[in-house]
């Protein structure tokens, strides 16, 4: 089992190149980040974790940002977004902005993708919610296109260009791994469909639902006559018995999250979940 490190990376934090940094230190393999360009000041859209939205979601740095600066600071780490919402990002923008950070990282950059809940804000960039798993699957077959095509070019309902010249293209062949976020009925379907794994969140599931939701991406797997698609198991708890579940289902990552504070604290909070999980991670 692998361990990642998720945090948003915000205003008031440790800066995420530290950040990577620590966690490089203490043995993970990845480290993560969340994006919300921005959060609309009305609260019609109901926060999935329940209650109040937390202020870090209105205070991240910009995603790209963020894992430039991580890759930077860091020699071995893998660099991944958690999520980025290609719902909100021009495709041609944002596979040059991958591609850039996968070369400039040496070949670390992990893609992490979702649709969006926050339905004000998918508006405000001119996306419509009812159509944006649509629109979230052509613009990650676009970018696929982008990176692997000397002229790229993409036709669909929602997304249309002719023939482009776009480098740098990525250092992974044929791209960096795109990992399909959400927890959905049907996110086994997309993710065999245009995704190269897996990013569920184990945390809004009882653990033998989850657990139920591992065994159905493995039937839906065999089915369809492919391997396994790489799991991260993302925000998961620091639980040894669960993340032993895990891994015997085939997951082959484990992120925690950290909480959004500065280095002498979260070095603490690093400590506990090295605590909990009983072992050092190197």
């Amino acid at each position: 089992m692998n361990y990642g490190a998720a945090i948003f990376a915000t205003d008031y934090s440790v800066d995420p190149g530290r950040f990577a940094q620590m966690a490089e230190e203490r043995g993970y393999d990845s480290v993560f980040f969340p994006e919300h360009t921005h959060i609309p000041a009305s609260r019609d859209t109901p926060y999935p974790g329940g209650g109040d939205l937390p202020e870090p979601y209105w205070h991240t740095h910009d995603l790209f940002v963020s894992l430039m600066a991580a890759a930077a600071a860091t020699e071995r780490v893998k660099i991944g977004s958690g999520i980025c919402l290609v719902t909100e990002r021009d495709p041609i923008v944002t596979a040059k902005e991958v591609a850039s950070v996968d070369m400039l990282s040496g070949g670390r950059m992990i893609f992490g993708i979702g649709a969006g809940w926050n339905l004000e804000e998918l508006r405000n960039h001119g996306t419509d919610p009812a159509t944006r798993f649509r629109l979230m699957r052509e613009r990650v077959e676009a970018m696929k296109a982008i990176w692997t095509d000397d002229e790229a070019e993409y036709h669909g309902e929602l997304v249309d260009f002719d023939p482009i010249w776009s480098w740098p293209k990525p250092l992974q062949k044929p791209h960096p791994p795109v990992m399909i976020g959400g927890m959905g009925k049907r996110v086994v379907e997309r993710v065999l469909a245009y995704g190269d794994g897996w990013f569920p969140q184990p945390g809004r599931l009882p653990h033998e639902e989850f657990m139920g939701r591992l065994e159905e991406l493995r039937r839906a797997s065999n089915e369809a006559g492919r391997e396994l698609p790489e799991v991260t198991a993302f925000g998961a708890k620091p639980d040894p018995d669960q993340i032993a579940d895990y891994a015997a289902a085939g997951v082959t990552r484990t992120v925690f999250w950290l909480p959004s504070v500065q280095e002498d604290e979260l070095s603490g909070r690093f400590d506990r979940i090295a605590e909990r999980i009983g072992a050092p991670l190197s």
